[in-house]
């Protein structure tokens, strides 16, 4: 089977980082049910972003459906030249994170898993607090939703039929 050179560079070339794995037991009547959980990031550095998981006997079996759920949940980033546009937080389940946008040199402070989904959405500065749970797939998807949330002044500014300079004063 022939492969055409185009068509593999047309598609954006996403990576894969793994939050954590876990290896998780269910008592059945028999005994204990082992299993492995399989945090997965998916991100192209350009502004979009994933994040899943996947469950099964074996660590690459999880691993392959972490990352089809990832991409499944693919959403795009607002970037202001290297950072976010504003202040926010993510909520899901207990794990709570603060995103703010930081001056140009910063960097990206945040946590592991945090830190994880930012760089794979391709944010350079960025400032983010974890509050409350500190369970990794908690946390990476509190980001996540953090990071769905945010709206540049151009979507406000077209949302309100005014023009971004008259939503900023």
């Amino acid at each position: 089977m022939r492969r055409d050179k185009n068509a593999e560079s047309s598609k954006p070339e996403m990576t894969e980082t793994i939050v954590s794995i876990r290896r998780v037991a269910k008592t059945v009547k028999g005994g204990r049910n082992m299993r492995f959980s399989v945090t997965m990031v998916v991100g192209d550095h350009k502004g979009k972003v994933g994040v899943g998981l996947g469950k099964a006997q074996e660590i690459p079996e999880a691993v392959r459906k972490a990352t089809e759920d990832a991409k499944k949940n693919i959403i795009n980033v607002p970037i202001v030249g290297t950072t976010i546009p504003h202040k926010n937080i993510g909520v899901h389940g207990a794990g709570r994170v603060l995103l703010m946008p930081a001056a140009e040199g910063t960097g990206v402070i945040a946590g592991s898993s945090a830190r994880t989904v930012l760089e794979s959405a391709g944010l350079k500065d960025v400032r983010a607090k974890s509050v409350g749970s500190n369970n990794t797939c908690n946390i990476a998807y509190a980001t996540l939703e953090g990071l769905k949330e945010l709206v540049t002044v151009e979507q406000v500014a077209k949302l309100r039929g005014k023009t971004p300079e008259e939503i900023l004063g």
